[in-house]
């Protein structure tokens, strides 16, 4: 089972997924939080709903998030895939997702996930993990926390260079 790492209060931790994901080939299964592609979801994430379930949806670099719009208050996740840790469309994805589309729920990094990647990540709006590269929560703080300083504003409101030296 692959590790699941949140960003929780600004730390990183290890914990459990409730999350089953379901290919399109997969049975949902009859009860419980599921996770399904986007056609999947489209098909057949109404009446999953209706029931009151944890429902999410894993979005591929090339579906809009935008897509999502209407259903994004009842949403409890999107993951998005990385198919190869070097395409960062799912960054644009995620920044969308918090910005415009002011989504609260998680937002759920899957596929080539790499702990280098930690800290744009979580500037971008991500704040759940499954890691490629076997690494666990203690490897991710360390990767967010290698540099102190950020240049611009983002999803994580941390102030940027130029105001802290302001307030010195």
């Amino acid at each position: 089972m692959p590790t699941l790492i949140r960003l929780e209060d600004g730390a990183f931790v290890e914990a459990a997924d409730p999350f089953t994901a379901v290919a399109d080939d997969m049975p949902v299964p009859a009860e419980g939080a599921v996770v399904l592609p986007l056609a999947r979801f489209e098909a057949e994430g109404a009446g999953l709903l209706d029931e009151g379930r944890p429902v999410g949806v894993l979005l591929q670099p090339d579906e809009a998030v935008e897509g999502l719009a209407y259903d994004l208050p009842r949403l409890a996740l999107v993951a998005l895939a990385f198919p190869k840790f070097r395409d960062g469309r799912a960054y644009s994805s995620a920044a969308l997702l918090r910005s415009r589309l002011g989504f609260a729920g998680e937002i759920r990094a899957v596929g080539d996930v790499l702990r280098e990647q930690a800290r744009d990540m979580a500037r971008c709006g991500f704040d759940a993990f499954v890691p490629s590269d076997g690494s666990g929560a203690a490897d991710w703080t360390a990767a967010a926390g290698r540099y102190r300083h950020v240049y611009q504003t983002a999803a994580d409101h941390r102030a940027p260079a130029f105001v802290e030296r302001e307030s010195e």
